[in-house]
């Protein structure tokens, strides 16, 4: 097949690092890709935990955490771009006013002023409302926060496709929100039927 031959469209897809990637930002990393189009491609990793959990995050911007379920999650290094900004990838909420549990008549708008939404389901928030809501014991069910993401320019994710430092696959929600962080990246890898062990560190021996 040629690389070439359709445009290639990974949105909700995880890339998995092959053991040869030499970048040490995503040495061993899923990243769930946001956004991927001829323009290039925005993501954030999800098995890259720092030192701050999410209370501690909401201390730091004058927020107290309403959520007991959410006190002692990481907040994760989503990638080296911008990484004093926060993204939060979450269960969709299109339509859902803060703290209501059902939709309203307008599924297309989302209760957030800043709000990606995923073809296949996720949304992505960029704005402080929903650490807001999250404040009050309400948000999104689900939630993966991070600093900084990851992004690609123009053709340059396909080019390290092609060099094969990354494998692809459709993304699987519970491995963002509910399977243990040291696990997942076997568990991605088991989405292709693989393990770590089979991978080889050789680049082009796909």
């Amino acid at each position: 097949m040629s690389a070439t031959s359709a445009p290639m469209n990974l949105t909700h897809h995880f890339l998995i690092a092959m053991p040869g990637m030499e970048d040490a930002s995503f040495a061993r990393s899923v990243v769930y890709l946001c956004e991927h189009s001829e323009r290039g491609a925005l993501g954030l990793i999800i098995n890259k935990p720092t030192d701050i959990s999410l209370e501690g995050l909401f201390e730091k911007v004058d927020l107290t955490l309403g959520r007991a379920d959410l006190t002692h999650q990481p907040v994760f290094l989503g990638g080296p771009v911008q990484t004093e900004r926060g993204f939060v990838l979450h269960d969709p909420m299109r339509g859902t006013p803060q703290g209501a549990s059902t939709p309203d008549a307008d599924e297309d708008d989302s209760p957030y002023a800043s709000t990606m939404s995923i073809p296949g389901g996720l949304e992505m928030t960029t704005s402080k409302d929903v650490l807001e809501a999250l404040s009050h014991g309400a948000g999104p069910r689900r939630v993966l926060v991070t600093l900084g993401y990851s992004a690609w320019g123009e053709g340059q994710l396909e080019s390290e496709l092609a060099e094969n430092s990354w494998l692809t696959v459709d993304a699987d929600a519970a491995i963002i929100f509910d399977t243990p962080v040291g696990e997942r990246y076997e568990r991605a890898l088991g989405l292709l039927g693989l393990q770590s062990w089979m991978l080889s560190r050789d680049a082009g021996h796909a």
